[in-house]
């Protein structure tokens, strides 16, 4: 079904909305186009593309709450739908923290939609990938990678009068390249919303490099290293920064919870030259202008020169502890500094360049600790130059600890993680005593 637009979106919502029986009833719409290509030992795998629109419908009686989902819009679906939300609302317990829908927003525009995203061809996927493949086959490799475009809209109304509708578009390429002896591994990758900034043969030539050049890794003593992180191997740990909230703190459960009550807020933690925020409008890391309950997003910084500056509030605890309801971050910005990542390794005497971390598993949430692996090219820096690979290692760290141990950082990148789906802008870091603590013989 083609993309609708805001005048088509809001009409198909009032029309759904006058179906509705209960006390408040919510919408939300949302659809688009997605397209991709997969591609493993040199040959492509998969392609195709999607095209989806589906309605949320969400009604309430008193505290009590259904929900349905429909993505067929004739008038008798969207009736049986509007009509099966409510029958479940009425067979549903009381939820005690239930918050009647929001009134009218205001809500920012975002420059997530680029219209040459959108145009994305199979002609284009295909020359990507074969780009990707032609560049593994040159050094005696092997490839595998999955390109992802999408262009997206949505749209949400209820009952108290809110609507917001937004557009966005996406593209994520991810390249990994394995010797054909299967003993060495490197990876690359790169997202945007405009497909314009995205260089596949250049990641393809990354990956590939860094294949051919760990392919006879050395093992070292595990041990506190300094470590040139590149930002797919510290986004990974560092998101879990904000991943709190003030009900968690408050009662107790998180990292800033202090002992015999109240929050670790406004007390420094971490290196004064850690300052992370988020910010729908960013350029170069657009999101949505609203989280899923309706709320607007705005710039918010989380963590000022090392200190935590604030924490979201959900409605209904924001409600109970007399705070501002701020919403969750709607991307994840860490300020750098200028150096590229190659100048960071020329700069470092002796340290490790890690390309990528993995299976990262908590160990301890009252301290942040966290367990993972290194992995596709690991180096061991010398004098500033890189000199041999090295074998991969498993780590046990915290990110609060590492960013206190911060020695410099770069020019920041934008990546984006599979757990959180937000886009990321995450500098090139070096850490000093880095704790790893076994060898791992997993390439």
């Amino acid at each position: 079904m083609p993309a609708l637009t805001e005048a088509e979106a809001r009409a198909l919502l009032e029309k759904v909305l006058r179906l509705s029986k209960a006390e408040s009833c919510e919408l939300s719409l949302g659809g688009g186009t997605s397209g991709n290509i997969r591609f493993a030992r040199n040959t492509v795998t998969t392609s195709g593309e999607t095209e989806n629109m589906s309605l949320n419908v969400r009604s309430s009686f008193g505290k009590r709450s259904g929900g349905t989902s429909v993505n067929q819009f004739d008038d008798a679906s969207l009736e049986r739908a509007v009509r099966r939300a409510e029958e479940l609302a009425r067979l549903a317990p009381e939820d005690p923290e239930f918050m009647p829908p929001l009134g009218p927003q205001t809500y920012m525009a975002t420059p997530g939609y680029v219209e040459a995203t959108a145009a994305i061809t199979p002609e284009y996927r295909a020359g990507l990938a074969g780009a990707s493949i032609a560049a593994a086959k040159e050094k005696n490799c092997v490839a595998a990678g999955f390109l992802d475009d999408g262009a997206r809209w949505s749209a949400r109304m209820n009952s108290a009068g809110l609507f917001g509708y937004n557009r966005s578009t996406s593209v994520t390429y991810t390249v990994t390249a394995r010797t054909t002896d299967g003993l060495g591994s490197g990876w690359a990758g790169q997202d945007a919303n405009d497909v314009t900034r995205i260089d596949g043969p250049a990641a393809a030539r990354i990956a590939v490099e860094k294949a051919a050049a760990s392919r006879d890794a050395r093992a070292i003593e595990p041990g506190k290293y300094t470590v040139v992180l590149e930002p797919a191997a510290s986004i990974e740990l560092i998101q879990n920064l904000l991943n709190v909230d003030a009900r968690s703190a408050d009662e107790g459960r998180s990292f800033l919870s202090k002992s015999g009550g109240g929050t670790r807020l406004g007390e420094k933690m971490m290196d004064e030259r850690v300052t992370i925020y988020s910010d729908p409008a960013n350029a170069d890391a657009p999101d949505g202008p609203w989280v899923g309950d309706g709320r607007p997003t705005r710039r918010t910084v989380w963590i000022d020169k090392g200190a935590y500056q604030n924490l979201s509030y959900s409605r209904y605890w924001a409600e109970k502890q007399g705070k501002p309801a701020l919403p969750g971050p709607s991307n994840f910005i860490m300020e750098g500094g200028t150096q590229s990542l190659e100048e960071l390794i020329r700069s470092t005497s002796r340290g490790l360049l890690v390309t990528r971390t993995w299976y990262i598993r908590t160990v301890d949430p009252q301290t942040l600790l966290f367990t993972g692996l290194t992995r596709d090219g690991t180096f061991y820096i010398e004098d500033g130059q890189i000199r041999y690979a090295v074998k991969n290692m498993r780590f046990n760290e915290s990110p609060v600890i590492m960013l206190n141990n911060l020695d410099a950082l770069g020019r920041p990148v934008r990546i984006r993680t599979d757990e959180t789906g937000q886009p990321s802008l995450v500098p090139p870091m070096r850490i000093r005593d880095f704790n790893f603590s076994s060898l791992s013989d997993a390439v």
